[in-house]
């Protein structure tokens, strides 16, 4: 029986043999013209992606600013998507890409959100505040914290390139995750397919804990930098993310099974 998120991620990769995260950021300006009389629409937007994209899929990645952005509407329709992987997929992975990180007395109700309401496998989060200010994401040992190390968009290096003790920023982030926070081996690390180099380091830094890899595609970077640089000692420890290449395509299906058949062979060569 599985226990935790890190389970079932893991039994996931392993079943599928599949890095694919699909993101369902269902922007409404470009949700196609079928889906806006629909009572719901980016829930009926949602269903119809995942419908076409679940036998490729290890995870699927709401970001909630797509929601918000409709007030109590898309917030429902936010839950109600969970619900809808949760319940025809309950092997694929949630993650909500939400970027919390407050004071801990704050993130309390961010966790009561995500986890308890959503009931998301998973949370990206950014480490600014520090370990104490995360730690009720980090006691919640069923759940993932997925820390935010070296972003993929290009304004990333104006604080994440800072040196401290001599290292990069995303640097020390990384060995802190690592070393120190991740005593429940309930984390991760955003890390970027636009920095393939910083993520090899990071690699060096965190032995085979698992990468979520934004920025294949629209962003600019590539499977092989990701796969090149990004791999652990098992041939895994990546969730490579796409959304608008997918979401937003003629056949969602298709290029979702283009990607994983992408990774699969640069894997086997």
């Amino acid at each position: 029986m599985i226990s935790n998120a890190q389970e079932k991620y893991e039994a996931r990769a392993r079943a599928l043999n599949t890095m694919l995260c699909v993101g369902l950021d269902p922007d409404f300006s470009k949700i196609p013209d079928r889906f806006e009389n629909d009572e719901y629409p980016q829930l009926a937007f949602n269903k119809w992606v995942i419908d076409e994209t679940h036998e490729y899929a290890l995870a699927y990645k709401p970001n909630t600013a797509f929601y918000e952005a409709r007030g109590a509407r898309g917030i429902e329709e936010l839950r109600m998507t969970m619900e809808y992987v949760q319940t025809q997929h309950p092997d694929i992975l949630t993650i909500l890409d939400a970027k919390r990180g407050d004071i801990g007395n704050t993130n309390l109700g961010y966790c009561a959100f995500a986890f308890d309401y959503l009931k998301a496998d998973a949370i990206t989060l950014h480490p600014y505040l520090g370990k104490e200010a995360l730690q009720p994401f980090l006691d919640r040992e069923d759940k993932l914290s997925i820390i935010l190390c070296r972003t993929s968009n290009s304004g990333s290096e104006e604080f994440q390139d800072i040196k401290s003790e001599g290292k990069p920023l995303w640097e020390k982030v990384a060995e802190n995750v690592a070393q120190k926070w991740n005593q429940k081996n309930n984390c991760m690390l955003v890390v970027g397919a636009t920095y393939p180099q910083e993520m090899k380091r990071i690699r060096e830094i965190t032995g085979d804990m698992t990468f979520l890899v934004p920025g294949v595609g629209a962003q600019g970077g590539s499977v092989a930098g990701v796969l090149t640089n990004g791999l652990n000692s098992k041939a895994a420890g990546l969730i490579i993310n796409s959304s608008r290449g997918i979401i937003f395509a003629e056949s969602p299906k298709e290029e979702a099974r283009k990607l994983v058949e992408e990774i699969g062979n640069y894997i086997k060569s």
